[in-house]
This record gives C-alpha cells, sequence and structure tokens, in this order.
C-alpha cells in the first residue's frame, strides 16, 4: 500500500522538522515553532487534552489523522501518537491530504 501521509511524515522526520510526543509537542508549541499538529485516532483523549489546550492557546491548528498509533510508529520507527509539524510546506500538503482523505476524495 502506498501511503502518502505517512510518506510525508517520515520524509518531514528525515527532515527534522518532526517533533514525537505530547511533551516535545507542547514543547514546540510554547516555543511558536509548531506548524501543525496530527495525532493518531486511537491516541488517548486524557494524553491529547493539554496538547489541544496548549494549540488553543497558541492558535495551531490541529488534526486527526486516520491511522492508529501502530501505523504511525511503524512508518517512523518511533512510538508516537501526537506529532508536531515544524515546517509550513509540510503542514500544508499534510492537511490538504488528510482533509482530501476526510472527504473521501
Amino acid at each position: 500500500m502506498n501511503d502518502r501521509i505517512l510518506s510525508l511524515l517520515g520524509l518531514c522526520r528525515r527532515a527534522g522538522k518532526l517533533v514525537i510526543g505530547a511533551d516535545p509537542c507542547i514543547d514546540s508549541m510554547a516555543k511558536s515553532k509548531a506548524k501543525l499538529i496530527l495525532y493518531a485516532n486511537d491516541f488517548s483523549q486524557n494524553s491529547l487534552k493539554p496538547v489541544l489546550l496548549q494549540a488553543h492557546k497558541q492558535n495551531v491548528r490541529v488534526l486527526e489523522v486516520n491511522r492508529t498509533k501502530d501505523e504511525i510508529s511503524f512508518s517512523l520507527g518511533k512510538l508516537c501518537g501526537v506529532l508536531s509539524v515544524e515546517d509550513k510546506g509540510f503542514a500544508d500538503k499534510l492537511a490538504m491530504l488528510i482533509e482530501g482523505e476526510q472527504r473521501g476524495e
């Protein structure tokens, strides 16, 4: 299966523009580096709350990726459920792909 979202996340990670984990994502937003926050569809709501709160305070866009933590973790080689994209180009392309998928395109 050719998954464009997971492939782009991998490319973003190799470029050093992806932050993995709830606390590092909150730090990324606090430093105004985060352009987009993504989280897995099975990510814990309790763990997500502080991330969403910080995203709201910093006015950072948040999207749910229709993938499980295991799928994302496998593609990135590291256990993760929430991600911060720190590059506008990657963030815009990922948002476009995710929203297109949600609309059924």
